[in-house]
C-alpha cells in the first residue's frame, strides 16, 4: 500500500493524566548568580486514539504503545503489565490453535511480497534464532509506536483533542515534632510555621557546599527574615548564631527510614525554586474538554485552547521572568515530530543557502541603512552561528544579548591584527550569561559597514539600531518558507558535524579512535555555538587517576617487552615448540597491553580537550541525529556509545529510519 492511500488520521485525542509536583520556596534571589531552570517531575499517562480510514474501517491504537515510550510508571503499572502479559499469552495460544490457517495465509503473503522485503525479514529472523525477550517477545519485535511511519496532516495543528488534570500542588507544610528544635545562640526557639518551614529548607542543605558561601548565606537570611514574625526578627539577627543541626539530623534519619521504598513523587521542597501559585499558571487544553479544577480557594491565571503548541501548562518563573512550560516526554510523537521537522527545514536550507548568501552580500551595498544592517547581521548569524537575540524587557536583570541586540561596546574593530586585515573582536554575554569572546576576520565590505554603523554612537547604543529579530525572520521567511535566523544555527552545526566526521574518521580506526574523532567533530560544533562550561570540580583528580593508570600500564608494557625480547633470544638459541609458543604468548601480552595503553591515552586526550566544552547541548538540540546514526552504522560503532537510553528514546525516529549512506 502506497503512502497516498494509507489510512489518514481523522482525529487525535490525547488523554493526559499528569501529576506535577511543584517545588515550593519563598526566594527570588538565593544565589548571587541567577538560576535558569525550574525543576519539576511529571508523571504522565497518554493514550492516543486514531479514527482511520482508507477502507472505511475504524481502528484504535492501544495506549500501550505510547505508554512504553512516553510515560513514567504509575502505582498500577505492575497490575497493568500482568494483565497485558496474560492477554498476550491468550492471543498466542489462539494463534497456535489456528496454526494451519495462519501458515497458509503467511505463505500467500510471502508470495505477494517483493524479494527485497522477504530477504529483510529473513535476516531479522536469522538474527533472532527463536530467542525471546522477557515478556514473551522475540528480539526482533518492537512494541514502540513508530509514529514517523504514519501520515501527517501537516496543517500546523499539533493535536485535535487535549485533556489533562492539571498540576497537583504539594500538601500543606507539616510542622516539626516537638522534640526537634531550632537553636539560636544556644537556646531553643519555637518558630512560627512560615519561619520554621523556611528554616527546614536551609537545614536540609547543611551538608551542601552552598551553605558555606557568604552570598548564599546573606541571600537566605534576608529572605528568611521576611517570613519571620516581628518578635522573631527582633530575636534572630545573625545567621552565625543559628543552629540547624537538630533539624538536619531529623531529616537525615527520616530519609534513611524511607530508603527501602520506591518513591515516585517529585523531590522534596528545596531552596532553588520560586513559589508558584495557581493564579500564576496558564492551562492549555482543548475546547469542550474537562478543564482541570484549581485547588480549593484558588483559580487558574488563564485557560486557553491553542492547538498550535504542545505545552500543557505554563507560568512565569520569578527569578529571571522567563516563561516555563510543562511539556510531554521528549520521546513523544509531538516532540519527535517537532525535532524531525526542525532538521528537515535545516536540510532544505542547504539547497537555498548560496542564493541567500548572495542576496545578503548584495545588501551590503544597498543605499538604505536598514537593508545594510540586515545584510551584515545575517552574515554574522551565518558565519559565526550567533543567536539572533530577542528584544527584552528593561526589568530583566541579566544583560545578555544576541546578534540583533549587540551594542557598540560589544565589538572592537582592528584594521589589522595578528597579520590579518579587517579583524572584529566580539566580547559580550550570550544566553545563560555565557561569555562570547571571539576575534574573527571579516570581509572588507562588512568591516566598512560596521564602521558606518558605529559612527556618532555611544558605547551603550545599539549596533543594529534599524532592525530586530522579528523583522529579520519575516525577511528570511520570504526567501524560504519556515526559515528563521535560528535555522542557520542548526544548519551550520549539523553541516560542521557532517564535514568533520567525513574528514576525521577512517574504517581502519579502533573503536576508541573513532569515538575520539566523533567527540572532536562534536567539539568543533560546540566551539562554533559557544557551548562552554566550567571545568568539573573533579577534573584534576580524575586526570591524575588516569595519569597514574597510564604510568602503571607503561610499566607493565616495559616488563612485557623485556620478557618478549628474552623469549625471542631463547628461541633463537635453540628453537623448540615450547619456546615458539612462549614467544607467541609474550607477543599477545605485549599487543594487549599496547592496546590498553593506547585506550587510556585516548581517554586522557579526549577528557583534556573537552575540559571546558559542553558537548551535550549541541548533540541534543542542534545536530541532526541521523548524521550520528548513519556514522555509527557505517563505521560499526554501537549507537549506545553516542546516545544514552533517554537520548535513544528521544531520537527513536532517526535510529529507525536512517541508513549508513545518509548525508545531511
Amino acid at each position: 500500500m502506497t503512502i497516498s492511500n494509507m489510512c489518514q488520521m481523522a482525529m487525535l485525542c490525547v488523554m493526559v493524566d499528569f501529576i506535577v509536583h511543584f517545588h515550593k520556596a519563598l526566594f527570588k534571589s538565593i544565589f548571587s548568580c541567577h538560576l535558569n531552570s525550574f525543576h519539576l517531575k511529571v508523571m504522565i499517562k497518554v493514550s492516543f486514539y486514531f479514527l482511520c480510514s482508507s477502507d472505511g474501517n475504524s481502528k484504535k491504537r492501544k495506549s500501550k504503545d505510547s505508554c512504553e515510550t512516553d510515560v513514567l510508571p504509575t502505582g498500577d503499572s505492575k497490575k497493568e503489565t500482568a494483565i497485558k502479559k496474560e492477554n498476550a499469552k491468550k492471543e498466542r495460544e489462539k494463534k497456535d490453535r489456528s496454526g494451519k490457517d495462519t501458515k497458509t495465509t503467511d505463505e500467500k503473503k510471502r508470495k505477494n511480497k517483493p524479494e527485497g522485503k522477504e530477504e529483510s525479514k529473513k535476516k531479522k529472523k536469522d538474527g533472532d534464532d527463536g530467542k525471546t525477550k522477557k515478556g514473551g517477545k522475540k528480539e526482533g519485535e518492537d512494541s514502540t509506536w513508530k509514529w514517523w511511519e504514519e501520515g501527517n496532516s501537516n496543517n500546523g495543528n499539533k493535536w485535535t483533542t487535549l485533556e489533562h488534570k492539571g498540576p497537583l500542588f504539594p500538601p500543606e507544610y507539616e510542622p516539626l515534632p516537638n522534640n526537634v528544635s531550632f537553636f539560636y545562640n544556644g537556646n531553643p526557639v519555637k518558630l512560627t510555621l512560615p519561619a520554621e518551614e523556611v528554616a527546614t529548607f536551609y537545614a536540609k542543605m547543611l551538608d551542601h557546599e552552598y551553605t558555606t558561601k557568604s552570598s548564599f548565606q546573606e541571600n537566605f537570611f534576608t529572605d528568611w527574615r521576611e517570613e519571620m514574625s516581628v518578635e522573631e526578627r527582633e530575636q534572630i539577627k545573625k545567621l552565625s548564631k543559628c543552629d540547624f543541626t537538630h533539624i538536619n539530623k531529623y531529616f537525615l534519619d527520616k530519609s534513611e527510614e524511607k530508603k527501602p521504598s520506591i518513591e515516585l513523587r517529585a523531590a522534596s521542597i528545596t531552596l532553588f525554586f520560586g513559589l508558584i501559585q495557581p493564579e500564576e499558571i496558564t492551562i492549555n487544553c482543548s475546547k469542550g474538554s474537562n478543564i482541570p479544577v484549581a485547588p480549593k480557594g484558588h483559580r487558574w491565571r488563564k485557560v486557553q485552547h491553542d492547538n498550535t503548541v504542545t505545552w500543557l501548562a505554563s507560568w512565569v518563573e520569578n527569578v529571571q521572568g522567563n516563561f516555563k512550560y510543562v511539556m510531554l516526554n521528549p520521546s513523544s510523537k509531538l516532540k519527535g515530530e517537532k525535532d524531525w521537522q526542525k532538521y528537515e527545514v535545516a536540510r532544505k536550507l542547504k539547497l537555498k543557502v548560496e542564493t541567500i548568501r548572495r542576496l545578503y552580500r548584495e545588501d551590503w551595498k544597498n543605499r538604505e541603512m536598514k537593508t545594510r544592517q540586515r545584510g551584515v547581521a545575517l552574515y554574522f548569524i551565518d558565519k559565526l552561528a550567533l543567536r539572533a537575540g530577542n528584544e527584552k524587557e528593561e526589568s530583566e536583570t541579566a544583560d545578555t544579548v544576541g546578534c540583533c541586540s549587540l551594542r557598540v561596546e560589544h565589538i572592537t574593530l582592528h584594521q589589522e591584527k595578528g597579520g590579518q586585515e579587517f579583524m572584529v573582536e566580539f566580547d559580550f554575554l550570550g544566553k545563560d550569561s555565557i561569555r562570547y569572546y571571539n576575534e574573527v576576520p571579516v570581509e572588507g565590505r562588512v568591516f566598512k559597514n560596521l564602521k558606518l554603523f558605529m559612527e556618532n554612537k555611544e558605547p551603550e547604543d545599539d549596533l543594529f539600531d534599524r532592525i530586530n529579530t522579528t523583522y529579520l525572520n519575516k525577511h528570511l521567511n520570504q526567501s524560504m518558507p519556515g526559515l528563521t535566523a535560528k535555522v542557520f544555527r542548526t544548519f551550520n552545526a549539523s553541516t560542521t558535524l557532517q564535514e568533520q566526521l567525513n574528514k576525521l574518521t577512517t574504517a581502519d580506526m579502533s573503536l576508541e579512535e573513532k569515538l575520539l574523532s566523533y567527540n572532536r567533530a562534536n567539539r568543533a560544533v560546540a566551539i562554533l555555538c559557544n557551548h562552554q562550561r566550567a571545568a568539573p570540580k573533579t577534573f584534576e583528580k580524575s586526570m591524575q587517576n588516569l595519569q597514574d593508570k597510564v604510568a602503571q600500564k607503561q610499566q607493565q608494557l616495559d616488563v612485557a617487552r623485556k620478557e618478549l625480547k628474552d623469549a625471542k633470544k631463547e628461541h633463537k638459541r635453540g628453537g623448540t615448540e615450547r619456546t615458539r609458543k612462549l614467544v607467541e604468548k609474550k607477543e599477545a601480552v605485549v599487543k594487549r597491553l599496547e592496546e590498553q595503553l593506547k585506550k587510556l591515552q585516548l581517554q586522557m586526550t579526549d577528557r583534556e580537550e573537552n575540559k571546558v566544552i559542553a558537548l551535550g547541548t549541541s548533540k541534543l538540540n542542534y545536530l541532526d541525529p541521523r548524521i550520528s546514526v548513519a556514522w555509527c552504522r557505517k563505521f560499526n560503532v554501537p549507537i549506545e556509545k553516542i546516545y544514552n537510553k533517554t537520548q535513544r528514546d528521544k531520537f527513536a525516529w532517526a535510529i529507525d529510519m536512517t541508513e549508513e549512506d545518509f548525508q545531511f
